[in-house]
């Protein structure tokens, strides 16, 4: 499993609100490697955004590349990780954004902090697997176990005597900086009796909410306080996979991962540390919809919203599994795929940033569909086999500078494979507005509509047989991907990519090019800041 500087998960970065940061890169490893800056926005710099084959191409081993990570709006927590193949199993990290100086938080400043990084652990080598997978058209390989801050925990014998201990001070109170860089699955979290008040989420603060327990989705990120007003002692803080597929899969990871908080003290404890008995089970999606129901954002003077309300461009967006044919050597297959609106995205041979900034043809179109190309009912317990092949290719959406955009994103149970997909959108952050289950009615269902103080995040679940509304503002001009982030769906081609043109002056549109950018294999091209801008928007 690759790595950073020899440690799972790599090293924390910490900033200050509006910082721009420079991250050299080299590679040691056997193959290509990229890095995102997940919820960092990178205002009119998708140059350094990371996914390989969209804003780069990968860099090779032995070779470097330097990273201009320019941060903007966000506060709180967020991360970086891998975004080629499945590297990010080991390689990610979190980010902490302090508040800038001469500011404060929006709640007493905690004693402390702790970073908390929920991972995946594979023994075999997980991109090799997923290779030949692909290869097959057969299904991805599950994690062998889940780790927190790398280490499975105590009910797994080969970590008992490294499981992760957090040691805190009675009445102190403390910030977690929780990340869910798990490759595949929504994760629930609790400590043992102690309640928590989550107050920020992807880089953003919300009211406080009172919890025993939080669900955590692929890519999410939060900031809880927690208070040390417990017995000496010691409590796990443990983790279990959220599973929303149908009750007769059962071949998933079931570690329950676990760390330590210990008090501080002179006292004997003898007893085995106090496990959370309000962790939920892995399927009560009772419990999940009511945690992620209730997140809001603080909507104050200091903190506002800013929802759009002349929407210019809408879109419903279906998202679903599904089948494909591919050509392996010299046979044809039917392979596993997935799907935005019926399209399996297709990675170009020079990627999607550098073909539009050169105005070059044939790596991308520009028909992403708006809508589905067929209407059926989504939801429903026994879909037509019908509506199972997918297309593919490699199809964007272009925006306007400053359009308001409006998505609804519709689950489907094509394949009867209907679960949760937590939904990524690069450079921006959006507002959820609304979410449901069953088919999404045009008519009756926006007059539900959060727009007072919905959440602002990056990344959101998209439910299981339901829908999701989201709201943004095409204000960062570039090249955004937008994926399910659960890493199978992903690779399987449940991902477009958004251009945001420009915007008319040099503050509203792209940068230019770094002097350096990886080269493509299987492409001569390369962008080189002494050369002229080709860029046209279309």
């Amino acid at each position: 499993m690759m790595t950073v500087n020899d440690s799972l998960p790599g090293p924390v970065i910490r900033v200050q609100k509006g910082d721009t940061v420079y991250v050299n890169v080299h590679n040691h490893g056997g193959y290509g490697v990229t890095i995102h800056w997940h919820g960092v926005k990178q205002p009119r710099n998708p140059w350094s955004d990371g996914p390989e084959y969209v804003t780069q191409c990968p860099i090779e081993p032995g070779s470097n590349f330097t990273y201009e990570v320019i941060f903007s709006k966000e506060e709180g927590t967020l991360w970086w990780h891998a975004h080629s193949d499945w590297t990010r199993a080991g390689v990610h990290g979190a980010i902490v954004v302090y508040p800038k100086e001469g500011t404060t938080y929006p709640f007493e400043e905690p004693d402390g902090e702790e970073v908390v990084v929920l991972g995946s652990w594979y023994k075999a080598d997980v991109n090799k697997e997923v290779e030949e997978d692909l290869s097959s058209g057969s299904d991805t390989p599950r994690s062998d176990a889940y780790v927190i801050n790398g280490q499975p925990g105590d009910f797994c014998d080969c970590s008992k005597d490294f499981t992760y201990r957090w040691s805190v001070d009675y009445g102190k109170r403390y910030i977690i900086r929780l990340v869910n860089a798990v490759m595949n699955a929504e994760m629930f979290f609790a400590i043992g009796q102690h309640n928590f008040t989550v107050v920020g989420m992807d880089g953003a603060y919300i009211k406080p909410l009172v919890t025993s327990f939080v669900m955590i989705a692929p890519g999410q990120t939060m900031d809880i306080l927690v208070t040390a007003n417990q017995s000496l002692g010691q409590y796990y803080m443990a983790t279990r996979q959220y599973d929303s597929v149908k009750p007769d899969v059962t071949d998933y990871d079931k570690v329950n991962a676990t760390a330590i908080l210990q008090y501080t003290g002179n006292y004997t404890d003898t007893s085995a540390p106090f496990f959370p008995d309000t962790l939920p089970i892995y399927y009560d999606y009772i419990s999940a919809i009511y945690f992620m129901s209730h997140i809001r954002s603080l909507a104050n003077e200091e903190y506002p919203v800013d929802v759009p309300r002349n929407i210019t461009t809408f879109m419903y967006i279906t998202a679903s599994m599904g089948e494909v044919d591919f050509v392996n050597g010299s046979d044809t297959r039917i392979g596993l795929a997935s799907s935005l609106n019926n399209v399996s995205w297709v990675n170009p041979s020079t990627d999607v940033l550098m073909a539009y900034y050169r105005n070059l043809s044939g790596y991308f179109t520009t028909d992403f569909p708006d809508w589905p190309e067929k209407f059926f009912n989504f939801t429903a317990d026994d879909v037509p086999d019908e509506y199972e092949v997918a297309i593919q290719g490699t199809k964007v959406k272009m925006l306007n500078y400053n359009e308001e955009v409006e998505i609804v994103f519709q689950g489907t149970n094509v394949m009867d494979a209907s679960e949760d997909h937590p939904m990524h959108l690069h450079g921006y952050a959006f507002y959820v507005v609304g979410a449901g289950y069953g088919n999404f009615d045009n008519e009756t269902d926006p007059e539900s509509y959060n727009l007072v103080d919905p959440p602002e995040v990056n990344t959101v679940s998209l439910p299981k047989k339901g829908w999701t509304a989201i709201r943004f503002r095409a204000s960062n001009p570039g090249v955004w991907l937008w994926h399910c982030h659960l890493d199978r769906h992903y690779s399987w081609g449940m991902t477009t990519v958004f251009i945001v043109k420009n915007g008319g002056t040099p503050e509203t549109s792209i940068r230019e090019p770094p002097p350096y950018m990886p080269p493509c294999k299987d492409s001569s091209l390369q962008l080189r800041k002494s050369g002229p801008a080709l860029m046209k928007d279309t």
